[in-house]
C-alpha cells in the first residue's frame, strides 16, 4: 500500500498545519511505522507555537509525563508575544465588530474612513492586525485567526506586500475549522489573483500547484466541490498545465471526482485522453481502472483494479469517505459498458465482472430496474439479464448524422489537398524537364 501512497508527495504543498490531519490519519492505518510517524509529527510540530500539541505527541512517544523546562520557558514566552501583539492591536479590536454591521461594511473604502474616523486608525494598526492573525495561526487558535485575517482583506490593498500571504492563510484557516463554504469563497478569490497577478511563468505556475492541493481538501468537502473540481482540473488549460507539469498523481483525485458524478459523464472522455496522455509518468489503480474498461475493454482486468482501488481510497485523507459511492458508480460503469456490448448476460457472469455475490448482483440490478436507470429485465429461471433495445432519438440520431458527415467532410478535403499538391509537384517536375 506504500506504494500507492501520495501523503509524501502531497504535504509538500500544503501548509505545515495542512499536514496534522494527514499526518493523523496515516497513524489509525498500518501503512507506516507508528513510532515514526509521531516523531514525525513532533519534530514539524516543534516548528509552530502549538505547545498544548506538542505535549500531547511526546505523551504518545512515552517521551514523558511532565512538561520539560525548555517548553515551559517557551511557553511563557509565547504567551507573552501574544500579549504583545493583542496590546499593539487593542486600538482597533473593537472596529472588528463593525464588520458585521450590514452590506456597507464590506466596501473597502468605507470600512477604512470609518476606522480613521472613530478607532484613529494608523497603517501601522494594519500591520499588528496581520502579525497577530499570523501568530495565532501557528499557536493553532485558527478560528480567531480568521478574524483578523478578514478584518486584513477588507483594509489591505490588492498591492499590499502581506495580501497574497493574507490570501493563503485564511484558505488555510477556514479550511482547519472546517468552514468549507467560506473556505470555497477563499479559495475562488485566491485563484483569481493568482490568474490575473504579475507572476512570472515558473511562480505563477508554482502558485497554482499549490493551489490545486489546498483546493482538493476543499473540492472533497464542499456539496459543489464534485462539478468544481472537474471544471478546474479539466477544462482550465493553465491548472491543467500545472497537473501535467508538476503533479500528474492529482490525476488520482480528479479521476475519483468524473467516476462518482454522474451527471458529468460527458467528462469521461476528456479524462482518458488525459489519464493516457499522462501514463508514462502517474499509473495507480483508479487510473489503470478506467483504462482497463475504456481504453482495453479488459473486464477481468477492470475487476481487479476495482478490488485495488477500494484498498487505495480506504487509505487516502483525500478521497476516503467517497469509498462506497466510488465502488458503487464503479461498479455501475463496468455494468454499462458490458451491456453495450451483450444483450444477454449470466448473472453469475456478471456477479464475477462486479466483485459480487449472484444474490447480491441480482438484487443490485433489480434496484436499477426499479429506478428506471436500466432497460433490462431479469429471467430468474435462467439466471439471465436480458437487455432491452434502447431507440436513439431524433436528436441523438441527427448528432450522429452530422459528426459522421463532419469526418467524411474532413476526409475529402484531406484527399482533395493531398491530390492538389500532387498536381503541383508534378507541374514543377514537368517544368523543369522543359527548362
Amino acid at each position: 500500500m506504500a506504494s500507492f501512497d501520495l501523503t509524501r508527495i502531497n504535504c509538500q504543498y500544503l501548509d505545515r498545519h495542512l499536514t496534522f490531519p494527514l499526518m493523523e490519519f496515516l497513524c489509525g492505518k498500518e501503512i507506516y511505522n507508528q513510532q515514526e510517524l509521531l516523531e514525525y509529527i513532533l519534530e514539524t510540530v516543534n516548528k509552530t507555537n502549538m505547545i498544548d500539541y506538542t505535549m500531547d505527541t511526546r505523551k504518545r512517544l512515552n517521551l514523558s509525563q511532565e512538561m520539560p523546562e525548555a517548553l515551559v520557558q517557551r511557553k511563557a514566552e509565547v504567551l507573552a508575544t501574544l500579549k504583545q501583539l493583542q496590546n499593539e492591536v487593542a486600538p482597533i479590536m473593537k472596529a472588528t465588530d463593525i464588520l458585521k454591521n450590514g452590506e456597507s461594511m464590506k466596501d473597502s473604502k468605507t470600512f477604512v474612513s470609518a476606522l480613521q474616523k472613530d478607532y484613529n486608525f494608523k497603517v501601522e494598526h494594519l500591520e499588528s492586525a496581520y502579525k497577530l492573525a499570523k501568530y495565532l495561526y501557528e499557536c493553532g487558535n485558527y478560528q480567531e485567526s480568521t478574524s483578523y485575517l478578514y478584518f486584513c482583506l477588507i483594509v489591505m490593498s490588492p498591492n499590499d506586500k502581506n495580501y497574497l500571504n493574507v490570501l493563503w492563510g485564511k484558505l488555510a484557516a477556514e479550511i482547519l475549522t472546517l468552514n468549507w463554504n467560506t473556505a470555497l469563497e477563499d479559495l475562488t478569490r485566491l485563484r483569481d489573483y493568482i490568474d490575473s497577478a504579475n507572476f512570472s511563468t515558473i511562480q505563477a505556475l508554482q502558485q497554482r500547484t499549490w493551489l490545486i492541493h489546498w483546493s482538493v481538501l476543499v473540492f472533497f468537502n464542499h456539496p459543489k466541490g464534485r462539478d468544481l473540481i472537474i471544471e478546474m482540473f479539466l477544462y482550465k488549460p493553465l491548472y491543467l498545465n500545472a497537473i501535467q507539469t508538476m503533479c500528474p498523481h492529482i490525476m488520482r483525485y480528479l479521476a475519483t471526482a468524473v467516476v462518482i458524478n454522474r451527471t458529468r459523464r460527458n467528462a469521461l472522455k476528456d479524462l482518458i485522453k488525459v489519464i493516457q496522455q499522462e501514463s508514462y509518468t502517474y499509473r495507480d489503480p483508479i487510473t489503470e481502472f478506467l483504462e482497463c474498461l475504456y481504453v482495453n475493454f479488459d473486464f477481468e482486468g477492470a475487476r481487479l483494479k476495482l478490488h485495488e482501488c477500494q484498498t487505495v481510497i480506504l487509505n487516502d485523507f483525500f478521497i476516503v469517505a467517497c469509498l462506497n459511492e466510488f465502488v458503487e458508480d464503479a461498479r455501475l460503469m463496468i455494468f454499462e459498458t458490458f451491456c453495450r456490448i451483450h444483450q444477454c448476460i449470466t448473472i453469475s457472469m456478471l456477479a464475477d465482472k462486479l466483485n459480487m455475490k449472484p444474490n447480491e448482483a441480482e438484487c443490485w440490478i433489480v434496484n436499477l430496474i426499479r429506478n428506471a436507470r436500466l432497460n433490462a429485465k431479469i429471467d430468474s429461471k435462467l439466471g439471465h439479464v436480458v437487455m432491452g433495445t434502447q431507440p436513439l432519438s431524433p436528436y441523438q440520431q441527427l448528432v450522429e448524422k452530422i459528426d459522421s458527415l463532419s469526418m467524411r467532410s474532413e476526409h475529402l478535403a484531406g484527399l482533395i489537398e493531398r491530390k492538389s499538391k500532387q498536381k503541383q509537384n508534378q507541374e514543377s517536375v514537368d517544368s523543369w524537364k522543359y527548362y
